[in-house]
């Protein structure tokens, strides 16, 4: 007996664009569509027809308590209704996608994921920031910043002492603690960039160093959805800028000879 599906659909990090074609086709066939706060509410015109339930938290505030979407996907595809979990990035990325699929899998449903671009590497990436380049950064590390008990990850001191590029998620409110174990390690030079709505139209971005980054964050005003990026790597955004600037500047020097 068909008892309806759970298909956890990663929404890419922010631009609607950056959906991948199968968790389109996934929303296409949904009859119900959860989706989080991150997720941008155009992606559900592909659905048009289904039934659409806001499950994000925003400013602290629960729409819904995990346990409470746990049963809420179960009781939808009970009734015989191909639901579809939408949620930002990639969901197996901080994005409890597995424990959804193992709370609908032990009540006999069938689950499926369709994995998405991660805000992690995109987000970057989007502002010419490569999270590994041949003689910056061998490796990198994507850490959540802040862990069930609401305190660091013990993880970031152990990327503070590594030479690779360090990809901070969900850590604007530890930024302070942050910058003390990479100072502590005598980092306090490196570079850092903070993105603020990664990819999207609002997107804002901070640049500068360990031991400035915080006033510089002040400055602007950054603040959540963001994303902390530390390592040499930063300093190829620059790189490209400096690039470019130089070949306007030699390609008007060319035509003015002409």
């Amino acid at each position: 007996m068909y008892n309806g599906k759970l298909t956890v659909v990663g929404a890419g990090p922010g631009d609607v664009d950056l959906i991948t074609l199968k968790g389109i086709k996934a929303l296409q066939r949904a009859d119900v569509v959860l989706y989080d706060a991150l997720v941008d509410t155009e992606l559900l015109e592909y659905a048009p027809n289904a039934e659409h339930i806001f499950v994000g938290k925003r400013k602290g505030c629960y729409a819904y308590q995990q346990d409470q979407i746990n049963e809420l996907i179960v009781q939808r595809a009970n009734l015989n209704k191909n639901v579809v979990r939408l949620k930002g990035g990639d969901p197996f990325v901080f994005g409890r996608g597995a424990e959804e699929m193992e709370y609908a899998a032990l009540y006999g449903l069938d689950v499926e994921v369709v994995p998405g671009i991660s805000s992690s590497v995109a987000v970057p990436a989007s502002q010419h920031i490569p999270v590994t380049k041949r003689g910056a950064s061998e490796s990198f590390w994507v850490i959540t910043g802040t862990t069930k008990e609401h305190k660091l990850s013990t993880d970031v001191a152990l990327a503070a002492k590594s030479n690779a590029t360090v990809v901070i998620l969900m850590g604007m409110s530890k930024l302070g603690e942050i910058t003390e174990l990479f100072a502590k390690e005598g980092k306090s030079d490196i570079p850092v960039a903070i993105i603020q709505n990664g990819t999207r139209d609002n997107e804002k971005i901070g640049i500068g160093t360990v031991s400035t980054i915080v006033e510089k964050v002040n400055e602007q005003k950054l603040s959540n959805p963001a994303i902390i990026i530390i390592g040499e790597v930063v300093r190829h955004r620059q790189k490209i800028k400096e690039i470019q600037k130089n070949s306007i500047e030699a390609g008007i020097k060319l035509f003015e000879k002409v």
